[in-house]
């Protein structure tokens, strides 16, 4: 009888140590996020935070992460226009167009054979390529209904194309010091080198403004390409497919470069968006950074990783060599 009262008395206290030390993580996780959100908080720290969170604590939201993620950086990226100069924006654009095209069609290519060479299931490694040659998680979202991914070969692709991405943003900015890169070359070598758009303008807003004009313009108008690269899909594969998802956002952002231009009588209102801006794309980067468990980790296995790693090492040393040398 005793030890039945005991059970009694135990099971009610374990019950609330377990909704304590949940709510203590809730509350150090919310901590965290609102620390990301400081000006203090560079883009790589704010993920460094995140993958941090990942190893130690219990992510509250699990199930509204990844959502969480695609509006936020969405706004941000939108936000991030009213600071970029329209004839700068054009001029970018009108250089990277040619060297998008070439390093599209080289990715996906190089991403074929090595799924060949490592004997890979072939959905799994196009949506590598996909991800690699475009922009990481949204072509992959874009490319996968149409070749009837299952959610494995998803995560599997999602989960290289992440870990890369949070390599390059610490790497990156290290690489282009240490070589003396301008910020023209810097932006166009993110645009070119880097998986995702949060990557990409974590990296460029580290090395500066000029950077993050040229790597954002370059960047989404690579993003533009996941419509030629979806019709691509749906002749090689012979799937018949009612809906490809555009990036609309890409518009909004173009807009609000153009609102910037004409209406310079804001320009107290845009340096304040472009701020709020940028603590919302750091908030994107610890969200990402939070997704990136052990177990996450482990679940892209060996083949997948190695081939992600190479296509993005070889397109990321050609490109470097082309811009550095023109």
């Amino acid at each position: 009888f005793q030890a039945e009262d005991g059970i009694r008395d135990r099971s009610p206290s374990r019950g609330l140590g377990d909704v304590y030390k949940r709510q203590q993580q809730r509350g150090l996780f919310i901590l965290a996020a609102m620390l990301c959100l400081t000006p203090y908080i560079q883009a790589p720290v704010a993920l460094f935070i995140g993958i941090l969170c990942a190893q130690t604590l219990r992510h509250p939201f699990p199930e509204m992460n990844s959502k969480i993620i695609s509006y936020l950086l969405k706004i941000s990226v939108i936000g991030l226009g009213f600071g970029i100069n329209l004839f700068q924006a054009i001029q970018a654009g009108k250089e990277g167009l040619l060297f998008t095209i070439c390093s599209i069609g080289l990715t996906i290519v190089i991403g074929w054979l090595l799924g060949c060479w490592a004997n890979m299931d072939f959905k799994t490694s196009y949506l590598i390529s996909c991800g690699t040659a475009i922009c990481g998680g949204s072509a992959i979202a874009a490319i996968s209904p149409i070749i009837k991914a299952n959610e494995k070969q998803m995560s599997v692709a999602l989960g290289t194309v992440f870990i890369l991405n949070a390599v390059a943003l610490f790497t990156f900015p290290i690489i282009g010091h240490y070589l003396n890169m301008s910020q023209h070359q810097f932006g166009l070598w993110c645009a070119i080198a880097i998986h995702d758009t949060s990557s990409v303008v974590g990296a460029a807003v580290k090395f500066g403004n000029e950077a993050l004009q040229v790597a954002t313009t370059v960047k989404l108008e690579r993003a533009l390409f996941i419509i030629p690269l979806a019709v691509f899909t749906i002749l090689i594969t012979k799937q018949a497919t009612k809906k490809i998802k555009f990036p609309y956002f890409i518009g909004l952002f173009i807009v609000s470069i153009c609102i910037a231009h004409y209406f310079p009588q804001f320009e107290q209102v845009y340096t304040s968006t472009v701020w709020f801006a940028k603590r919302g794309l750091n908030l994107s980067l610890f969200l990402i950074g939070t997704g990136l468990s052990m177990n996450n980790i482990k679940s892209v296995g060996p083949k997948p990783f190695v081939q992600g790693l190479i296509l993005w090492s070889i397109i990321s040393i050609i490109s470097l060599v082309f811009i550095i040398n023109t």
